[in-house]
């Protein structure tokens, strides 16, 4: 196990009983309350007496700080901790939509009824306007396009990043409105 200068500790770094190779140790009881600075030995004889192990907390202080606590009891807690915080999190899927600048209209409502659905489900859209040959050269009629993307989705989603163009692409993002129904 090797720690480098500002690396944080993860939960399998963690050093329990017999793999801390410390001399001193600064202790610390189950019940929290400081014990002072023991040799590792005593640590391990309090550990032992108590049936819990011995866990070293702070490995970068001088002493090192060990800690008496159940390590499974612990382990098991904050792997309670991690699977609540991801189900808390919502996932963003991100949808792209491609248009051209010469689409027609019945081809456009489609592409619109599509964002519709992505931004119902709580998606991000990516609307992409893709110049061929000399069609970047009117850009122009790329931004009216996205503007009037923009602006037939507007009851289900905003405009989150405004048209940009980029090489031989014109992108716009939209975003979901928060008061949106979600019917998955």
């Amino acid at each position: 196990m090797q720690f480098r200068e500002g690396s944080t500790i993860s939960i399998k770094e963690l050093q329990i009983n017999e793999e801390i190779r410390d001399k001193e140790v600064r202790l610390i009881g189950a019940d929290g309350s400081q014990k002072g600075i023991v040799s590792i030995r005593d640590a391990l004889a309090a550990a032992g007496e108590k049936g819990l192990d011995l866990v070293k907390i702070a490995p970068q202080a001088v002493p090192p700080v060990c800690k008496i606590m159940d390590y499974g009891k612990y382990k098991f807690e904050l792997s309670k901790k991690e699977k609540e915080t991801r189900k808390n999190q919502k996932v963003v899927n991100i949808k792209e939509i491609q248009l051209s600048p010469s689409i027609d209209t019945n081809d456009f409502n489609t592409k619109c009824n599509h964002a519709m659905r992505f931004l119902k489900n709580g998606d991000k859209v990516k609307v992409t306007v893709r110049f061929r040959g000399r069609e970047v050269s009117h850009s122009k009629i790329g931004e009216v396009l996205l503007e009037r993307f923009a602006e037939a989705v507007k009851e289900l989603g905003t405009v989150e990043r405004p048209a940009k163009l980029e090489g031989r692409n014109m992108t716009m993002f939209l975003a979901p409105l928060e008061n949106v129904d979600k019917k998955r």
